[in-house]
């Protein structure tokens, strides 16, 4: 049994907007997408695991001083997936003008506590997209941080994305094969996009880009705890074939068993 915590892969779309006046303009619209329930459902689907999926806005809004140590706390595992560097180091209570001058504002540092957290026991998986790793124009950020100090993966010091409509298949690698026992990655659909990133000494590349032998997952121990990436998406746009395919489950319960240390 573990307890999972899920920061992103939600969005908020806005519109359209209409401007009937020079002077007014008008959202007719307001929806909101978990894009992390295939995940989330994955995870939970063996009865065994719990997921708190949370919206990015959420993790950098409403955890203040000592919440988010009580969140390390209760659970066993940590996911980020489109989670830029800001998220961890900015807090909302640095831009209330009111507070300004007033007192000396300093908070805790959630990069740090994460590395803390992880080096003594939890696992961590570390997932693709537009704002993670390096990132869309460098937005990602973690490899400025020192979140690289558990990534089994390195960083590119600058824009990441590599994407194909025709999308990238998967190749297992033979420290793959140890994990992914009962996984038919030939009939894993293409994936749309990921992260390019270098493998590092520390971490074992488990299964690759054909194409192009770029890290797709990748390991590494961090102390007492396990940390996974995954460098594409587990959501759409990247995974929106990803998501249906019919071992999209169990490849996600094979990476959870591995940061908890049953592989």
């Amino acid at each position: 049994m573990a307890n999972i915590y899920y920061v992103g892969d939600w969005a908020v779309l806005t519109g359209p907007v209409f401007a009937e006046t020079p002077f007014h303009y008008s959202p007719k619209g307001l929806d909101i997408f978990n894009y992390g329930k295939w995940l989330k459902d994955a995870l939970e689907s063996t009865g065994k695991h719990t997921v708190t999926s949370v919206p990015s806005w959420d993790f950098y809004n409403k955890l203040g001083p000592g919440d988010y140590e009580a969140v390390l706390a209760a659970h066993d595992v940590l996911i980020f997936s489109d989670v830029d560097a800001k998220l961890f180091q900015l807090a909302p209570s640095f831009f209330d003008r009111e507070k300004l001058g007033t007192r000396t504002l300093t908070y805790p540092d959630r990069v740090r506590l994460t590395v803390e957290a992880v080096r003594e026991g939890k696992g961590a998986l570390f997932l693709g997209g537009w704002y993670s790793f390096t990132g869309e124009l460098g937005k990602g950020g973690w490899g400025r941080t020192r979140l690289r100090e558990l990534l089994p993966v390195r960083c590119l010091a600058f824009e990441d994305l590599v994407e194909s409509t025709e999308g990238f298949d998967p190749e297992l690698t033979a420290a793959g094969e140890r994990v992914f026992k009962d996984i038919n990655f030939r009939t894993m659909p293409p994936i749309l996009g990921y992260n390019k990133t270098l493998s590092i000494p520390e971490g074992r590349v488990l299964l690759k880009v054909r194409d192009t032998e770029d890290p797709l997952v990748a390991v590494r121990t961090f102390g007492r705890g396990r940390v996974l990436a995954y460098t594409s998406d587990p959501a759409p746009h990247w995974g929106c074939n990803f998501v249906f395919w019919e071992d999209y489950a169990a490849f996600w319960l094979d990476c959870l068993d591995y940061v908890l240390d049953r592989k």
